[in-house]
């Protein structure tokens, strides 16, 4: 990866900050962005001082239609070089029957999981065309199969499923690699913002079984993003041991 550009969205934690680290280790220079420009900003600074490589912050929230679009069309010349797309920003709120959920909490899952990952897209995509990118996007085993109670949430990773699917037809003759990750159960900050703040039920949430790390995700996007050129890795879907779905777990 060394002297590769990576951008990488919702990268002040969790997945997105371990991509970052893991790929900064490997050489590449990095785009960040996040909402949280405090945390990125020392995020930043680690990775430079860390790693030697060559990493620029945005604050940028990617629900923003206008501000997404600002913000890819002023990048300077150098940084629109971009090789690598993961776009890992994305979140679940509340865990309550479709019929008795929160209006507001659907639409900030489907304007971030949906649209966010949409607007940057169609505005990375064609600085690729040339330089033969690759798209990677975290989806989830919610995309795949339902659960109870994630109506929404599993709607919104399901739309990443099909939205990775076409964007690989559309990019068949473009050399333009497309890969959806999606893991099972991994315990970082998205618990706690499901459960919006309520750290013990975060925690209660993973009780019981060990669940997969921020970490063993970053490993497996760099591994699909390190193939040769002619190996386009589709899918990944990765659970715990004792997770077969999204819904469907061994507790001890």
């Amino acid at each position: 990866m060394k002297n590769k550009i990576v951008f990488i969205s919702g990268a002040s934690g969790g997945i997105g900050k371990a991509c970052a680290e893991y790929f900064a280790k490997d050489g590449a220079n990095l785009i960040i962005c996040s909402r949280n420009m405090e945390k990125l900003n020392d995020f930043r600074d680690f990775l430079i001082n860390s790693y030697g490589v060559n990493v620029l912050a945005i604050e940028l929230d990617v629900k923003n239609r206008e501000k997404v679009v600002e913000t890819i069309e002023n990048l300077d010349e150098n940084w629109k070089n971009i090789d690598i797309l993961i776009n890992n920003a994305g979140l679940a709120k509340g865990l309550e029957k479709l019929y008795e959920g929160n209006l507001d909490d659907f639409e900030d899952m489907i304007d971030t999981n949906i649209k966010g990952l949409l607007y940057l897209t169609r505005q990375i995509v064609p600085l690729m065309i040339e330089r033969k990118g690759h798209v990677i996007n975290i989806g989830s085993t919610a995309g795949i199969i339902a659960y109870p109670n994630g109506t929404v949430y599993c709607a919104t990773k399901a739309a990443v499923k099909f939205i990775s699917d076409g964007l690989r037809m559309d990019l068949v003759d473009k050399e333009i690699k497309v890969t959806n990750i999606q893991p099972g159960m991994v315990e970082t900050d998205f618990s706690v913002v499901r459960f919006k703040g309520d750290k013990e039920k975060a925690d209660n949430f993973y009780k019981g079984i060990e669940p997969l790390t921020a970490e063993d995700i970053a490993d497996i996007v760099l591994y699909t993003a390190k193939q040769p050129k002619h190996v386009q890795i589709c899918e990944v879907t990765v659970t715990p041991v004792h997770q077969a779905t999204g819904g469907y777990v061994f507790k001890k």
